[in-house]
Protein backbone atom coordinates (compact mmCIF):
# COMPACT_ATOMS: atom_id res chain seq x y z
CA UNK A 1 0.00 0.00 0.00
CA UNK A 2 1.34 3.43 -0.95
CA UNK A 3 0.78 5.42 2.22
CA UNK A 4 2.33 7.40 5.06
CA UNK A 5 1.71 6.78 8.74
CA UNK A 6 1.53 9.98 10.77
CA UNK A 7 3.69 9.59 13.89
CA UNK A 8 3.70 13.19 15.21
CA UNK A 9 2.26 16.47 13.96
CA UNK A 10 3.82 19.33 15.88
CA UNK A 11 1.45 22.23 16.71
CA UNK A 12 -0.62 21.71 13.56
CA UNK A 13 -0.29 19.72 10.34
CA UNK A 14 -2.83 20.09 7.52
CA UNK A 15 -3.25 18.56 4.09
CA UNK A 16 -3.10 21.38 1.55
CA UNK A 17 -3.05 21.73 -2.22
CA UNK A 18 -3.67 24.89 -4.28
CA UNK A 19 -7.17 25.34 -2.87
CA UNK A 20 -10.68 26.05 -4.13
CA UNK A 21 -10.55 29.27 -6.16
CA UNK A 22 -13.70 30.47 -7.85
CA UNK A 23 -16.25 29.41 -5.23
CA UNK A 24 -16.65 32.69 -3.34
CA UNK A 25 -20.19 33.07 -4.74
CA UNK A 26 -21.04 29.94 -2.72
CA UNK A 27 -19.42 31.35 0.42
CA UNK A 28 -16.40 29.03 0.11
CA UNK A 29 -12.95 30.54 0.84
CA UNK A 30 -10.10 29.83 -1.60
CA UNK A 31 -8.04 28.00 1.07
CA UNK A 32 -4.93 26.08 -0.05
CA UNK A 33 -1.28 26.37 0.93
CA UNK A 34 -0.46 29.77 2.40
CA UNK A 35 3.08 29.73 0.97
CA UNK A 36 2.12 28.67 -2.55
CA UNK A 37 5.64 28.86 -4.08
CA UNK A 38 6.94 26.53 -1.34
CA UNK A 39 4.33 23.85 -2.07
CA UNK A 40 4.76 24.19 -5.83
CA UNK A 41 8.53 23.73 -5.50
CA UNK A 42 8.17 20.77 -3.14
CA UNK A 43 5.92 19.04 -5.68
CA UNK A 44 8.32 19.68 -8.55
CA UNK A 45 11.22 18.30 -6.51
CA UNK A 46 9.46 14.93 -6.15
CA UNK A 47 8.13 14.77 -9.72
CA UNK A 48 4.53 15.72 -8.95
CA UNK A 49 2.24 18.09 -10.74
CA UNK A 50 2.26 21.39 -8.82
CA UNK A 51 -1.41 20.93 -7.95
CA UNK A 52 -0.81 17.79 -5.86
CA UNK A 53 -1.59 17.84 -2.15
CA UNK A 54 1.15 17.87 0.46
CA UNK A 55 1.36 18.63 4.16
CA UNK A 56 1.64 22.11 5.68
CA UNK A 57 3.32 21.82 9.10
CA UNK A 58 3.14 24.77 11.48
CA UNK A 59 6.52 25.25 13.23
CA UNK A 60 7.62 21.90 11.76
CA UNK A 61 7.47 19.02 14.24
CA UNK A 62 6.03 16.59 11.67
CA UNK A 63 7.11 12.93 11.73
CA UNK A 64 5.85 10.34 9.21
CA UNK A 65 6.71 6.72 8.45
CA UNK A 66 6.67 5.47 4.85
CA UNK A 67 4.82 2.26 4.00
CA UNK A 68 6.38 2.30 0.54
CA UNK A 69 9.49 3.50 -1.23
CA UNK A 70 8.99 7.15 -2.19
CA UNK A 71 10.67 10.47 -2.88
CA UNK A 72 10.00 13.36 -0.51
CA UNK A 73 11.01 17.02 -0.30
CA UNK A 74 10.68 19.62 2.44
CA UNK A 75 10.46 23.33 1.56
CA UNK A 76 9.61 26.59 3.29
CA UNK A 77 12.10 27.93 5.84
CA UNK A 78 15.39 26.03 6.30
CA UNK A 79 14.85 23.30 8.88
CA UNK A 80 16.49 20.08 10.11
CA UNK A 81 15.20 17.02 8.22
CA UNK A 82 16.15 13.47 9.16
CA UNK A 83 15.42 10.00 7.79
CA UNK A 84 15.92 7.40 10.52
CA UNK A 85 17.91 10.10 12.36
CA UNK A 86 20.28 10.67 9.44
CA UNK A 87 20.37 14.35 8.50
CA UNK A 88 19.29 15.57 5.05
CA UNK A 89 18.82 18.98 3.52
CA UNK A 90 15.72 20.91 2.62
CA UNK A 91 14.74 21.95 -0.91
CA UNK A 92 16.15 18.73 -2.37
CA UNK A 93 14.68 15.30 -3.26
CA UNK A 94 15.17 12.65 -0.56
CA UNK A 95 14.65 8.92 -1.11
CA UNK A 96 12.79 7.17 1.70
CA UNK A 97 12.47 3.37 1.79
CA UNK A 98 9.50 1.44 3.14
CA UNK A 99 9.61 1.43 6.94
CA UNK A 100 11.82 4.49 7.27
CA UNK A 101 10.79 7.50 9.36
CA UNK A 102 11.16 11.09 8.24
CA UNK A 103 11.15 13.87 10.84
CA UNK A 104 11.04 17.64 10.39
CA UNK A 105 12.51 19.80 13.15
CA UNK A 106 11.53 23.31 14.22
CA UNK A 107 12.71 26.09 11.90
CA UNK A 108 14.78 28.92 13.38
CA UNK A 109 12.88 31.45 11.29
CA UNK A 110 9.63 31.30 9.38
CA UNK A 111 6.49 29.45 10.35
CA UNK A 112 5.26 26.84 7.86
CA UNK A 113 7.16 23.88 6.36
CA UNK A 114 5.83 21.90 3.39
CA UNK A 115 6.26 18.17 2.77
CA UNK A 116 5.59 16.75 -0.69
CA UNK A 117 5.67 13.01 -1.47
CA UNK A 118 5.91 11.39 -4.90
CA UNK A 119 2.36 10.68 -6.07
CA UNK A 120 0.89 13.31 -3.76
CA UNK A 121 -1.31 12.88 -0.70
CA UNK A 122 -4.42 11.21 -2.13
CA UNK A 123 -7.11 11.76 0.51
CA UNK A 124 -10.64 12.25 -0.85
CA UNK A 125 -11.15 15.73 -2.34
CA UNK A 126 -14.02 17.95 -1.24
CA UNK A 127 -15.37 20.62 -3.61
CA UNK A 128 -12.52 19.88 -5.97
CA UNK A 129 -9.67 20.24 -3.47
CA UNK A 130 -7.88 18.26 -0.75
CA UNK A 131 -7.16 21.41 1.27
CA UNK A 132 -8.25 21.87 4.86
CA UNK A 133 -10.20 25.11 5.35
CA UNK A 134 -9.98 26.01 9.05
CA UNK A 135 -12.74 28.63 8.85
CA UNK A 136 -15.52 26.51 7.37
CA UNK A 137 -14.22 23.04 8.30
CA UNK A 138 -14.19 21.85 4.68
CA UNK A 139 -11.60 19.26 3.69
CA UNK A 140 -9.66 16.59 5.60
CA UNK A 141 -9.43 16.92 9.36
CA UNK A 142 -6.19 18.22 10.89
CA UNK A 143 -3.67 15.39 11.05
CA UNK A 144 -3.22 13.35 14.24
CA UNK A 145 -0.78 10.60 15.23
CA UNK A 146 -2.08 7.29 13.89
CA UNK A 147 -3.57 8.73 10.70
CA UNK A 148 -2.79 6.85 7.50
CA UNK A 149 -2.43 9.03 4.41
CA UNK A 150 -2.87 7.30 1.04
CA UNK A 151 -0.48 8.31 -1.74
CA UNK A 152 -1.09 8.51 -5.46
CA UNK A 153 1.00 6.79 -8.10
CA UNK A 154 4.30 8.52 -9.02
CA UNK A 155 4.05 10.06 -12.48
CA UNK A 156 6.85 12.49 -13.27
CA UNK A 157 10.55 13.18 -13.01
CA UNK A 158 11.84 15.33 -10.13
CA UNK A 159 12.72 18.88 -11.24
CA UNK A 160 13.44 22.21 -9.61
CA UNK A 161 16.81 21.47 -8.00
CA UNK A 162 18.24 24.48 -9.80
CA UNK A 163 16.05 26.81 -7.72
CA UNK A 164 17.42 28.54 -4.65
CA UNK A 165 15.97 27.87 -1.24
CA UNK A 166 13.82 30.65 0.15
CA UNK A 167 15.92 33.29 1.95
CA UNK A 168 15.62 33.74 5.71
CA UNK A 169 12.91 36.23 6.55
CA UNK A 170 14.16 39.63 7.68
CA UNK A 171 13.30 40.89 11.16
CA UNK A 172 11.06 43.51 9.55
CA UNK A 173 8.86 42.74 6.53
CA UNK A 174 8.11 45.44 3.98
CA UNK A 175 4.73 44.66 2.42
CA UNK A 176 3.49 46.43 -0.74
CA UNK A 177 -0.20 47.38 -0.73
CA UNK A 178 -2.78 49.14 -2.83
CA UNK A 179 -4.88 51.57 -0.77
CA UNK A 180 -8.67 51.27 -1.04
CA UNK A 181 -11.41 50.65 -1.74
CA UNK A 182 -12.57 52.06 1.66
CA UNK A 183 -9.57 54.17 2.68
CA UNK A 184 -11.90 57.22 2.70
CA UNK A 185 -13.47 55.78 5.88
CA UNK A 186 -10.38 56.79 7.87
CA UNK A 187 -9.09 60.13 9.15
CA UNK A 188 -5.55 59.49 7.95
CA UNK A 189 -5.43 56.39 5.76
CA UNK A 190 -1.76 57.07 5.01
CA UNK A 191 -1.00 56.19 8.66
CA UNK A 192 -1.34 52.55 7.61
CA UNK A 193 1.86 53.14 5.65
CA UNK A 194 3.58 55.41 8.16
CA UNK A 195 3.74 53.27 11.30
CA UNK A 196 5.05 49.77 12.10
CA UNK A 197 2.67 46.90 12.89
CA UNK A 198 3.35 43.75 14.89
CA UNK A 199 1.94 40.28 14.13
CA UNK A 200 0.04 38.98 17.18
CA UNK A 201 -0.29 35.40 18.49
CA UNK A 202 -4.00 35.44 17.58
CA UNK A 203 -3.04 35.18 13.88
CA UNK A 204 -3.89 32.02 11.93
CA UNK A 205 -4.72 30.81 8.42
CA UNK A 206 -7.76 33.09 8.34
CA UNK A 207 -5.71 36.24 8.83
CA UNK A 208 -2.80 38.05 10.43
CA UNK A 209 -3.98 40.19 13.34
CA UNK A 210 -1.80 43.23 13.84
CA UNK A 211 -1.04 45.40 16.84
CA UNK A 212 0.04 49.03 16.79
CA UNK A 213 -1.42 52.53 17.00
CA UNK A 214 -5.13 52.10 16.11
CA UNK A 215 -6.46 53.71 12.95
CA UNK A 216 -9.24 56.26 13.50
CA UNK A 217 -12.51 56.22 11.59
CA UNK A 218 -13.72 59.29 9.71
CA UNK A 219 -17.25 57.85 9.41
CA UNK A 220 -19.76 56.37 11.81
CA UNK A 221 -21.69 53.12 11.34
CA UNK A 222 -20.80 50.03 9.36
CA UNK A 223 -20.87 48.99 5.74
CA UNK A 224 -23.20 46.44 4.25
CA UNK A 225 -21.32 43.18 3.74
CA UNK A 226 -18.97 43.30 0.75
CA UNK A 227 -16.87 40.70 -1.00
CA UNK A 228 -13.35 40.05 0.30
CA UNK A 229 -10.20 38.87 -1.45
CA UNK A 230 -7.05 37.26 -0.08
CA UNK A 231 -4.75 40.04 1.10
CA UNK A 232 -7.57 42.45 2.02
CA UNK A 233 -6.66 44.61 5.03
CA UNK A 234 -9.86 44.97 7.01
CA UNK A 235 -10.08 47.34 9.98
CA UNK A 236 -12.61 46.39 12.67
CA UNK A 237 -13.91 48.81 15.31
CA UNK A 238 -10.73 48.34 17.38
CA UNK A 239 -8.79 50.18 14.67
CA UNK A 240 -6.25 47.32 14.48
CA UNK A 241 -5.88 45.84 10.98
CA UNK A 242 -6.41 42.22 9.98
CA UNK A 243 -4.70 40.97 6.80
CA UNK A 244 -6.83 38.17 5.39
CA UNK A 245 -5.10 34.98 4.26
CA UNK A 246 -6.38 32.00 2.27
CA UNK A 247 -9.07 30.80 4.70
CA UNK A 248 -10.67 34.26 4.99
CA UNK A 249 -14.45 34.81 4.99
CA UNK A 250 -15.81 35.64 1.57
CA UNK A 251 -17.73 38.73 2.77
CA UNK A 252 -17.34 41.26 5.56
CA UNK A 253 -18.81 44.51 6.83
CA UNK A 254 -15.75 46.30 8.20
CA UNK A 255 -14.02 48.72 5.80
CA UNK A 256 -11.06 47.46 3.77
CA UNK A 257 -8.37 50.14 3.86
CA UNK A 258 -6.06 48.38 1.40
CA UNK A 259 -5.07 45.12 -0.26
CA UNK A 260 -1.69 43.38 -0.11
CA UNK A 261 -0.30 42.58 -3.56
CA UNK A 262 -0.35 38.81 -4.25
CA UNK A 263 3.44 38.51 -4.55
CA UNK A 264 3.80 39.49 -0.86
CA UNK A 265 1.44 36.82 0.50
CA UNK A 266 4.04 33.98 0.77
CA UNK A 267 6.17 36.11 3.10
CA UNK A 268 3.13 36.88 5.25
CA UNK A 269 2.46 33.13 5.46
CA UNK A 270 5.85 32.77 7.16
CA UNK A 271 5.50 35.75 9.53
CA UNK A 272 5.72 34.60 13.14
CA UNK A 273 4.02 36.36 16.05
CA UNK A 274 6.21 39.31 16.99
CA UNK A 275 7.26 40.00 13.39
CA UNK A 276 7.23 43.69 12.47
CA UNK A 277 5.45 44.71 9.25
CA UNK A 278 5.68 47.98 7.38
CA UNK A 279 3.26 48.59 4.55
CA UNK A 280 4.40 50.61 1.56
CA UNK A 281 2.44 51.77 -1.49
CA UNK A 282 2.78 49.53 -4.51
CA UNK A 283 4.93 51.25 -7.11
Amino acid sequence: MRALDVVATGPSALVQDLGRPGLAHLGVPPSGALDVPALRLANRLVGNDETCAGIEALFGGLTVRARTSCTVAVTGPPVRVTVDERAHGTHTPIHVSAGQTLAIGTPDTGLRCYLAVSGGVAVEPELGSRSRDVLSGIGPEPLEPGNVLPLGAPRGTPTGEDELAAPRLPAELVVPVLLGPRDDWFDEPARLLAVPWTVTPESNRVGLRLDGAPLRRAREGELASEGLVTGAIQVPSSGLPVVFLADHPTTGGYPVIGVVVPSALPALAQARPGTTLRFRPQA
